[in-house]
């Protein structure tokens, strides 16, 4: 099997390389470095979203006739692993690659002329309401209602790790629009605005956002909400359909580039940091041995991408492979944080360990590396249980490549 990238794919590299170098400001390299966990405003985000927009590279799971990129799986690989390098966000997916997709695919031409247009160019806010405090990795058990009035629906009932609720103007929403035998049956996809008459966003504050700006997570409830009929996506009933569809975007990212590019971070830092026997951590044995396992794993992450684009560039679908991407990845992503904890030690401790902006009168504890490092770590512990947790992924695994 040949994993090379072909002169055009090199050709288009070097492109991205180049354009990301000065297209991604310094400002914000610079803010990331300073913000625990790296975080950044909606205002940051925006601009450079809109930044990618412009270039014709925001939205590269669009077809172009859409005003997407029309990457092709190779170069879609090749520019996340630009970004990557130069520490670059991707976009914020609810919007361009997750609601997109299934307008695309699902909505009316009214909706396609109403929406496409301002998530390419973020000029609106999407948040996703999937998950209910009784309703998680069995998604089907939701009991939102969205009961028919004839030119509307009244919706009732709760979301809750609604990510980034607090700045959506938007919501695709999974609603219940009748009680069937088979639960997922009686399931309707709709598009709520945020801004209806009886909702209410209440903030869930986690161990990884004590400093304030920072909280990610919400509950959002639904009371006697009024939503139009015509913002139905597909039939009604059938938004079990739009959801396992939108999973196919949600799941099966490359995960490789960004573990690469945390590595060599934490490689300058252990080489920077030392242990408890004064030992530079880049020269103990125990953590070099850690270190060099999940390198190995996350080598091996890499190939298997690679495998799996080549399949996808020969025309063919990913199949249970995005449970196997999802499941590794998300382990992998939570071994990094642990091995950058190990190196920050007690300065992991703090849990705003911010580095001071120009002019503020206190010093940075500890390295600038060790800067959310303990926030790091415990954000990524969601990542197993997220868009279907590992559990689920590994029994999909096992019925469909295993025919258990």
């Amino acid at each position: 099997m040949d994993l090379a990238f072909s002169a055009e794919d090199r050709k288009f590299q070097q492109e991205a390389r180049a354009w990301l170098e000065t297209a991604w400001p310094v400002e914000m390299r610079e803010r990331q470095a300073r913000s625990a966990l790296g975080k950044l405003s909606k205002d940051d985000l925006v601009r450079w979203q809109k930044r990618l927009a412009e270039k014709g590279w925001a939205a590269v799971n669009w077809p172009k006739e859409y005003g997407g990129a029309g990457f092709t799986p190779t170069q879609n690989y090749i520019f996340d692993l630009e970004r990557a390098r130069v520490g670059a966000p991707g976009v914020v997916p609810f919007g361009i690659t997750m609601v997109a997709p299934v307008i695309m695919k699902f909505g009316t031409q009214a909706q396609k002329d109403r929406y496409l247009p301002d998530i390419l160019h973020s000029n609106v806010w999407w948040c996703q309401g999937y998950s209910e405090p009784g309703a998680g990795s069995d998604l089907a058990s939701l009991k939102t209602r969205a009961e028919d009035k004839g030119d509307h629906y009244l919706v009732n009932g709760v979301k809750t790790w609604t990510t980034m609720a607090q700045y959506a103007d938007m919501m695709f929403c999974l609603v219940r629009t009748s009680q069937e035998a088979t639960r997922q049956l009686g399931i309707s996809f709709l598009l709520i605005d945020m801004k209806t008459p009886g909702i209410s966003v209440n903030p869930i504050i986690t161990l990884d956002q004590p400093a304030e700006g920072f909280q990610e997570i919400n509950m959002v409830y639904f009371e006697d909400v009024k939503v139009p009929k015509e913002n139905l996506v597909g039939e009604e009933g059938k938004g079990w359909t739009c959801a396992k569809y939108l999973l196919e975007f949600e799941r099966g990212n490359a995960y490789s580039p960004a573990l690469k590019h945390s590595l060599a971070h934490i490689r300058q830092f252990a080489a920077a940091s030392r242990a408890d026997d004064g030992m530079p951590y880049a020269e103990d044995p125990d953590f070099r041995a850690r270190l060099h396992d999940v390198e190995v794993q996350v080598l091996a992450m890499e190939y298997t991408e690679l495998r799996i684009l080549g399949s996808l560039a020969a025309g063919q679908n990913v199949g249970p492979e995005s449970s196997m991407l999802k499941t590794r990845g998300t382990e992998l992503q939570q071994a990094v944080t642990e091995l950058a904890l190990e190196v920050a030690g007690s300065y992991a401790l703090p849990f705003d360990s911010s580095t001071p902006e120009p002019g503020d009168n206190f010093s940075a504890i500890g390295p600038q590396a060790a800067n959310g490092v303990a926030q790091d770590y415990f954000n990524t512990r969601k990542v197993s249980i997220y868009a279907g947790s590992n559990e689920i992924q590994r029994n999909i695994m096992a019925k469909l490549v295993l025919g258990l």
